[in-house]
């Protein structure tokens, strides 16, 4: 496979991971198409391998998510930038404090917006715990799921 068709990979890669921040927008299954195009492209062991496991992560994710609250973000007060912001600190996370990292960065991230919008240390904690209860948990689940994936799909393409 060659750099174009692996630069477009991750293009989809990563628009499935914004995808997950975005309500309506299948990210997930855009981050699963990604590894699949790739896989049937270049049909080494280790692609169908990284694969299987992104099928396995996006079935339990998906088993986590109905365990879940439903999702009522808007209800508790998320905006679109809250979700960049998460989105951000989980992805920092990530790599900061490999993979474990993405759990504390996402909710940093919500942290810090609400502390930047309210002022107040006391304000921020509730609203993180209101978007949590709302439908954060889930969001987080999903997106962990997909930077999982992302994180084996990078691993298989330089050490692969």
């Amino acid at each position: 496979m060659g750099a174009w068709e692996l630069l477009l990979v991750g293009v989809v890669m990563a628009l499935g991971l914004c995808g997950v921040l975005v309500p309506g927008v299948p990210g997930s299954w855009l981050v699963w198409a990604a590894v699949l195009w790739w896989a049937l492209q270049d049909p080494q062991p280790v692609a169908w391998g990284v694969l299987v496991g992104a099928t396995a992560v996006l079935l339990l994710s998906l088993v986590v998510r109905w365990l879940l609250p439903p999702r009522r973000l808007r209800a508790s007060g998320a905006t679109p930038r809250m979700g960049v912001y998460a989105g951000v600190g989980a992805f920092l996370g990530f790599f900061l404090i490999p993979v474990l990292g993405a759990l504390p960065g996402f909710m940093a991230g919500i942290y810090l917006h609400e502390r930047l919008r309210l002022g107040r240390h006391g304000e921020a904690m509730a609203a993180l715990r209101t978007t949590m209860r709302s439908g954060g948990s889930s969001v987080l689940a999903e997106f962990f799921a997909c930077l999982l994936i992302a994180g084996a799909w990078v691993g298989a393409v330089v050490w692969g």
